[in-house]
């Protein structure tokens, strides 16, 4: 290789050389930019955020206020209603109570949304305003670190660029001696083979003459030889040095070389990748995590907080019942729709007669008047009942009409990229302009014929009354009834006048006898509404000094035998907690410790009258039994306190209603769990005790209750068949329910089986047999074939 082209080489090389680090400079420049440019946009991502959740918080400010408005502006509306009574009795409808739950809802978001607009300018903003900050001081430290290290790389590629140059300087002078080194052992060949020419051609001459000549010639030949050889050692040496040299820049080279490959590597695969993750987004993403989950977590909970209201509202739009609602109307004013005393008969002018007067001669004409009323009667309720059935029919139709379910509107939240398909599904729900015309013109047509129908159903009916009425009084006046029905009968033949000495009134004997009997597992026994008809009939009986819970039938409303005990004691002109004594039992209530609390509520309640205590003493004797059986009728002692404690205790005006009525049920509660501990026992108080079955004394339970032990009930009992002379054949029973004996007395027999009765051991046990095995049978446990009765049968059990 020629000097000019391993001088154009050399320069080539650099020109690459110098080619490839400006393109790493420029790739480190572009790179600083590009940081440059990245935290630019986090700042003005953050800026963004800022100006978003800022704005965002004058609208939720905006909306809360309005909701505010909104709610303030009905509730002072009811507010303002002049009869606070009526506003307050009208809150315990289910319709009213939907409303108050709308409104407490819309305060209640009107609150949440203050809280979210707090949260976005109280915490959220800060957050990012920190995190800009943050970004932008990390930033500049990030780009000096980067600076720093570019430099420390294009320190490494000079170093290697002058270990280059210097590997090409050795190795071109080791180039250079060894080329000088191979001219001196060219010339030293050339000088030798001069030598041997010359020795060839002097051969022939005189010895003598020859030998001067090649005395002389070598001598001249060995000064140029060792000439040539002195200059070949040197050169020799020369380009072993240089050559030693290249060698070791040639080894300083492809070190540096991999040393700045490895730097340039590690730079672009590491350095770069921890510059930008440990220093430019150190925490960035992680403190806007933070900003941002704390913004999901006030949604989310302004969320939960909607739909807990919502749950409210929809829990009390499930409970609209318009049954319930017009039993409450009519507790709540029984004076106004109660039925009137009735009308009794004036005599005129001291004619005492005041029943009809069925002798001769009117007799005959009372009897045709009385077919005649029997015969209309027949047609009229044959009439009726068909108006009835259209009536009911058409009233099925308006209930369907006014029950659709076109309630669901998640269509139209069903959005797609194109907003005209939002618009379309909502003109086509069943709320559009025709289908709402359509459906109100069938819906006041179909009313209007049930209002007819119901009218004339109810002009019929009012008719057949009246005239049932007279035909009843005809037909008793005449006695033509017969009473073919043994048990109606025996119940009628039971009807009891009110004592004015009885220490526990008629109504509240008979009524907690029937429930002891049939109701103790009766679920939600106090709880849910009975027929308002049904209660006004057997509250009437007994206002007459009738009991019509006598006997054994069990062919009354639960509910409604409920209800005329809850009224009979809501009604008392004097209630049976007086208001005097209001006050001391409430500081009772605070007390925590149970039986610190008897103590003292029996000390304010002695002061009471002996009457009373004594009707107290029963009926708490009575809530306490039921809240026994709490497991079947889910009437614990506190949901007993609920029902029960408006009706005993009323809470005086000037008072919260809500917070005393709260401590009157604990109060109530309290003296359902201790009544033994609060009221005085027999020996203390004189007068009739609660006993398990019910009465004022002790029988059998019905198998809803805590069946007496056979032993407690005939003690002095001896069982001997048939050696009465009033007894006659055993008489059939089938059992009604299962039932196991518990001692060896007691018979054990299933639901269904056929027993024989020889006679009755007390009021709540028969003596009998089944299965071939004579025992104790437990009356409220069977039905009994009445034909033939023993003697005794009836003795006390209808007491």
């Amino acid at each position: 290789m020629t000097s000019p082209a391993k001088f154009k080489k050399d320069k080539e090389i650099i020109a690459e050389y110098d080619t490839q680090v400006k393109e790493i400079r420029a790739q480190l420049t572009e790179q600083m930019k590009c940081l440059d440019q990245q935290c630019e946009l986090r700042v003005q991502l953050l800026q963004d955020l800022q100006d978003f959740f800022r704005k965002k918080a004058e609208i939720e400010m905006d909306y809360s206020r309005n909701l505010e408005k909104l709610a303030e502006r009905f509730l002072a509306k009811t507010r303002s209603t002049k009869d606070q009574q009526f506003k307050k009795d009208q809150n315990v409808l289910s319709p009213v109570n939907c409303w108050n739950l709308l409104l407490n809802q819309v305060k209640r978001e009107s609150r949440d949304h203050t809280t979210l607009s707090d949260i976005y300018l109280n915490n959220i903003i800060p957050r990012f305003v920190q995190v800009s900050e943050d970004s932008g001081r990390l930033f500049k430290k990030s780009k000096e670190v980067g600076q720093q290290l570019q430099d420390d790389l294009m320190k490494v590629l000079n170093e290697l660029y002058s270990v280059m140059k210097t590997y090409h300087m050795y190795n071109a002078d080791s180039i250079s001696a060894q080329s000088k080194l191979k001219e001196a052992e060219k010339q030293e060949e050339k000088q030798i083979g001069k030598s041997v020419k010359q020795e060839d051609r002097q051969t022939p001459r005189s010895p003598d003459s020859t030998a001067n000549i090649r005395i002389e010639e070598k001598h001249v030949r060995r000064s140029s030889v060792k000439k040539i050889e002195k200059m070949k050692e040197k050169r020799q040496a020369k380009y072993t040095e240089n050559k030693l040299k290249a060698i070791k820049a040639r080894n300083e080279y492809l070190l540096a070389l991999e040393a700045t490959n490895a730097s340039v590597f590690k730079y672009y695969i590491h350095d770069l990748s921890d510059l930008i993750d440990q220093c430019c987004d150190l925490g960035y993403h992680a403190s806007l995590n933070r900003a941002l989950r704390t913004f999901l977590s006030a949604e989310l909970n302004l969320e939960q907080s909607k739909h807990e209201g919502l749950d409210a509202i929809e829990n009390a739009v499930e409970n609209l019942d318009a049954t319930s609602d017009k039993q409450r109307l009519m507790e709540m004013y029984n004076n106004v729709f109660c039925p009137p005393m009735k009308f009794e008969f004036q005599p005129h002018m001291g004619d005492m007669a005041s029943q009809l007067c069925a002798q001769q001669p009117v007799q005959s004409e009372l009897v045709q008047r009385c077919q005649q009323l029997q015969s209309r009667l027949s047609t009229l309720k044959i009439e009726n009942e068909e108006v009835k059935k259209t009536m009911e029919a058409t009233l099925q139709t308006i209930q369907d009409i006014v029950t659709v379910e076109d309630f669901d509107v998640s269509d139209c939240f069903q959005y797609s990229n194109s907003m005209e398909s939002v618009k379309s599904t909502v003109s086509e729900t069943f709320m559009s302009k025709p289908s709402i015309a359509k459906r109100r013109a069938n819906q006041q047509e179909t009313e209007q014929f049930y209002f007819t129908k119901m009218k004339e159903y109810l002009e019929g009916r009012n008719l057949i009354t009246k005239l049932q009425a007279k035909h009843d009084l005809l037909q008793k006046t005449l006695g033509e009834s017969q009473r073919t029905d043994c048990s109606l009968a025996r119940r009628s033949s039971t009807v009891r006048k009110q004592d004015s000495s009885q220490a526990i009134p008629l109504v509240v004997e008979s009524c907690i006898r029937f429930i002891s009997r049939h109701g103790l597992q009766h679920e939600g026994i106090f709880r849910v509404s009975g027929s308002q008809v049904e209660v006004n009939d057997i509250k009437n009986a007994f206002e007459r000094g009738e009991d019509p819970l006598a006997g054994d039938q069990n062919d009354h409303d639960m509910d409604s035998i409920a209800g005329v005990l809850k009224l009979y004691f809501r009604g008392l002109e004097h209630p049976l907690f007086p208001k005097d004594i209001f006050h001391d039992l409430m500081a009772c209530v605070t007390m925590d410790n149970l039986q610190e609390r008897a103590v003292h509520i029996r000390k304010v309640l002695l002061v009471l009258p002996k009457t009373t205590l004594i009707i107290m003493r029963y009926l708490f004797a009575f809530l306490n039994h039921l809240s026994q059986f709490s497991e079947e009728n889910m009437m614990d002692p506190y949901n007993l306190a609920i029902c029960f404690g408006p009706s005993l205790m009323s809470v005086p005006e000037g008072h919260d209603q809500v917070s005393c009525q709260a401590h009157v049920n604990e109060l109530i509660k309290t003296i359902i769990i201790q009544h033994e501990n609060i009221f005085p026992n027999p020996r203390e108080l004189e007068g009739p005790i609660y006993s398990r079955g019910g009465s004022m004394e002790d029988y059998c339970d019905s198998p809803h209750g805590e069946t007496t032990s056979a032993e407690d009930s005939t003690q002095d009992v001896t069982i001997e068949h048939h050696t009465s002379d009033d007894e006659c054949e055993p008489i059939e029973a089938i059992a009604k329910f299962d039932y196991v004996g518990r001692t060896a007395r007691e018979l054990s027999f299933k639901k269904g089986a056929s027993l024989l009765l020889y006679q009755r051991a007390s009021d709540d046990w028969w003596e009998g047999r089944h299965n071939g095995i004579d025992g104790l049978i437990p009356h409220q446990y069977i039905v009994v074939q009445e034909t033939c009765l023993p003697a005794n049968t009836h003795s006390r059990f209808y007491l």
